[in-house]
């Protein structure tokens, strides 16, 4: 697991039904390319981010896959309509598997 990963969403705590919401994640990770040598000159494995999902109420509403050029902590803004209250999750996945998740809910009124 990555040192210091820290995911951050920001998502309106309520909504008009059917309303489009903007939605903005960030993660602090590293993402590291397997391309730079440490202070011996060894290889230092990637160890990327490569894999982000967004669900509402379990259902896949964004997904990405990542490349070794994206930046570090990347950064995602996405739309998305919702119909009824109930709870956004985000997840990012990373080279070595590790999971990272945060949650957040919606209310509809």
């Amino acid at each position: 697991m990555a040192a210091n990963v820290k995911p951050r969403v920001r998502v309106p705590k309520t909504a008009s039904k059917d309303e489009v919401i903007v939605i903005k994640t960030l993660i602090n990770h590293e993402m590291e390319t397997g391309l730079r040598k440490d202070k011996d000159g060894k290889i230092i494995p990637r160890q990327i981010i490569n894999k982000f999902t967004a669900e509402f109420n379990g259902q896949k509403v964004f997904e990405a896959d990542l490349e070794p050029a994206i930046s570090a902590n990347p950064y995602f803004e996405f739309s998305v309509k919702v119909p009824e209250s109930g709870t956004m999750k985000f997840t990012w996945v990373d080279d070595n598997g590790s999971s990272y998740t945060e949650e957040q809910k919606i209310e509809v009124q």
